[in-house]
């Protein structure tokens, strides 16, 4: 089993930057694929950014192309998000997830976190 907790959400100005990052713990997330999910209100979950480190496949929204980045620190079991130039439409509850596999898909991930809140105000 693998746990996901998600941190380093907040509020921020248009244009403005966050680093979100999720640990993980139960066992190391090295050779899984890991993804980073957000929620809108009222809209369905969606697919922003993945990465398998060992693939070294790497997967972005059209969306957030050029403004956000994912990165790892397998020394400590974590995944990041950076996510800069943000707009109003960027707010949503982003949760953290992981896949046991080679590919980068934008569905069928197996563990979740619970989610941190990133609000942009215009």
């Amino acid at each position: 089993q693998v746990q996901l907790a998600e941190s380093g959400g907040g509020l921020v100005q248009a244009g403005g930057s966050l680093r979100l990052s999720c640990a993980a713990s139960g066992r190391t997330v090295r050779f899984y694929t890991m993804g980073w999910f957000r929620q809108a209100p009222g809209k369905e979950r969606e697919f922003v950014a993945g990465d398998n480190w060992n693939s070294g496949a790497t997967r972005y929204a059209d969306s957030v192309k050029g403004r956000f980045t994912i990165s790892r620190d397998s020394g400590k079991n974590s995944v990041y998000l950076q996510m800069n130039s943000l707009k109003p439409e960027d707010t949503a509850v982003y949760y953290c997830a992981a896949l046991n596999a080679l590919v980068v898909p934008t569905t069928g991930y197996t563990y979740w976190g619970q989610g941190t809140q990133v609000t942009v105000s215009s």
